[in-house]
């Protein structure tokens, strides 16, 4: 599994071309706060929706989660990998890191 860290996927997403993030927790969090321009995808929910929101499988995407320990976003990628897409990553520090570093932040 690719993973990205937090200053890589940070000036990626400053790029034209940035990738497709996707949270992979329930969506009472993502309600709360979630990385900008991300879509929710919870970990038990990914046969159903990634092929409507996500239908360009060669598209760069990254999954994140809660934190370091929280393989919610792990379950995604492996998920999506499985279903096909090619460029799936998981940004293993998810909001806790992200936050930590007083990175952007959306709400619902």
């Amino acid at each position: 599994m690719k993973t990205i860290n937090r200053e890589d996927l940070a000036v990626r997403l400053e790029n034209r071309e940035r990738p497709i993030l996707v949270e992979a927790l329930p969506e009472k969090f993502f309600r709360q706060w979630h990385l900008p321009n991300a879509i929710n995808i919870n970990h038990d929910q990914v046969r159903q929706r990634a092929p409507e929101l996500l239908p360009d499988k060669q598209a760069t995407i990254v999954v994140y989660c809660a934190s370091a320990t929280c393989q919610n976003s792990h379950m995604v990628a492996n998920q999506l990998e499985a279903m096909g897409y090619t460029d799936v990553a998981v940004y293993e520090g998810g909001k806790a890191e992200w936050e930590d570093a007083q990175l952007p932040v959306a709400t619902a």
